[in-house]
Order: structure tokens, then C-alpha cells, then sequence
């Protein structure tokens, strides 16, 4: 073989790389009617399963990217969807907090009445306990001034008057005692 190339060589003019004959034309026009030819063929062969796949590539492509936008439209109503329901939920919750704070206020309101009531009751219970027994000190006292005065005029009447003069001073005592007693 290396011997047909150095002859083919041998033959080709000075300067050209190759000769171009008839024989090399028939060649190349040959070569591009085997070409034409087998695009045709291999083009009505292949070209409607390419065509084919290339629909349902297509179509397929075309599904997702409409999922993708109807999973994207979904999205985005779910997301407005939680954007309301945070909205409300923040709503209810000032709403709740705002119950809380007046229920609370009403409390403490109540609790502080409760027990300026309970301090008044208190108090009016003192006084009438500190006026009770200031009463109870007063007749306490009155009664041992009494008895006292009635034992100092026993004995100064013992001493000195007579059994007439005692009765008529113990009528006027026991009369300005009772008038003394309801004066007060």
C-alpha cells in the first residue's frame, strides 16, 4: 500500500498536493450523492421519531413549567392565605391581650374596692369598739366615783350627822346623779 501512495504521489504534478482529475470529480460528486442520499433516507427514517421525541421533550417541558406556574399560583395563594390567617391571628391576639388587660383592670379595680370596703368596715368596727368601751369606761368610772363618794360621805356623815340630814343628802345626791346621767 505504501507502495500505490508514493506511485500516486510520483504521478501528481510539482507543487500540488493532489491531482485534480476525472477521476477525483467523480469521486467527490459520488461522495455527495451518497450524502444526499443517506440524508434522505436517514431523514425520512429518523426524522418523524426525532420529530417525535422532540414534540413530546417539547409537550413534556411545557407540562412542567405549567405545574411549575400552577404550583407557583398555589404557592402564592397559600402564602396569602397565611398572611390573612397571621393577620387575623394577630388581630385576635390584641383583642385577647386587650380582654386580658381590662379583665385585669376590672380585677384590680375590685380588688381595691374590696378593700377600701373591708378597711372602712374595719375601721368603723374600731371606732365603735374604741367608742363602746369609752362608754364602758365612763360608766366604769362613774360607778367606782360612786361608790367611792358614797364611802367617804358614809364616813363623813358616820362622823359627823345625824340619821335626818344623812337621808335628805343622799336624796339630793342620788337626784343630782340622775340628772347628771341623763345629761350625758
Amino acid at each position: 500500500m505504501n507502495f500505490e501512495i508514493a506511485l500516486l504521489s510520483a504521478l501528481v504534478p510539482e507543487g500540488r498536493v493532489f491531482g485534480l482529475d476525472l477521476q477525483t470529480l467523480i469521486s467527490i460528486g459520488i461522495m455527495l450523492f451518497n450524502v444526499l442520499v443517506l440524508s434522505a433516507v436517514l431523514g425520512f427514517i429518523l426524522y418523524e421519531p426525532v420529530k417525535e421525541f422532540m414534540a413530546k421533550r417539547s409537550d413534556r417541558i411545557s407540562g412542567q413549567l405549567d405545574d411549575a406556574r400552577e404550583k407557583m399560583a398555589e404557592a402564592e395563594s397559600l402564602k396569602a392565605e397565611y398572611e390573612k390567617r397571621l393577620a387575623e391571628i394577630d388581630v385576635e391576639r390584641i383583642k385577647i391581650l386587650e380582654s386580658a388587660r381590662k379583665t385585669a383592670s376590672e380585677r384590680s379595680r375590685n380588688i381595691v374596692d374590696e378593700a377600701r370596703h373591708e378597711a372602712a368596715t374595719i375601721r368603723r368596727h374600731t371606732q365603735e369598739g374604741v367608742i363602746a368601751e369609752r362608754e364602758r369606761l365612763k360608766e366604769e368610772t362613774r360607778l367606782y366615783i360612786i361608790e367611792l363618794s358614797s364611802l367617804m360621805a358614809g364616813k363623813f356623815v358616820e362622823h359627823s350627822i345625824d340619821a335626818e340630814t344623812q337621808d335628805r343628802l343622799f336624796d339630793e345626791t342620788m337626784a343630782q346623779l340622775e340628772e347628771a346621767r341623763w345629761l350625758s
